[in-house]
């Protein structure tokens, strides 16, 4: 009988393009992460609290709620300012750069990104806790 792999945390990942919100996920999933997604900034805000994730994988450029303004509130809230932010854009400008280490932000990956460089952010994010 074949051993429980060790869940090493729990991922939020929030994009509003499907196949690239899939792409990640099924990634992380692979890995060993317990992964839950959102489309939007709005929707990451809704599900944070009940999700508790170690990690989120973030999109800057998104309808309704970007990943900047998503960012700045999670940072705000005593109860999810602890968690993990990874900024997963096309942006890849020093301007952008500087903005998401300003709001807080604990990585920041441009697209496209190799997955095992995803993989490894987010594995040495969720294992500071």
């Amino acid at each position: 009988m074949a051993a429980v792999a060790e869940v090493l945390g729990k991922v939020l990942v929030v994009d509003d393009d499907e196949v690239i919100r899939q792409l990640i996920a099924v990634n992380l999933n692979l890995e060993g992460f317990e992964v839950e997604t959102a489309t939007d900034g709005q929707d990451c805000l809704d599900r944070v609290r009940e999700v508790k994730p170690d990690v989120i994988t973030l999109d800057v450029m998104m309808p309704h709620l970007d990943g900047w303004s998503t960012a700045e509130k999670l940072r705000t809230e005593p109860d999810t300012s602890h968690i993990r932010v990874v900024l997963v854009t096309a942006r890849a400008q020093d301007d952008d750069r500087r903005r998401g280490l300003g709001i807080g932000v604990d990585a920041y990956l441009t697209k496209p990104f190799d997955p095992a460089e995803l993989i490894e952010v987010v594995r040495e994010l969720a294992a500071r806790g």
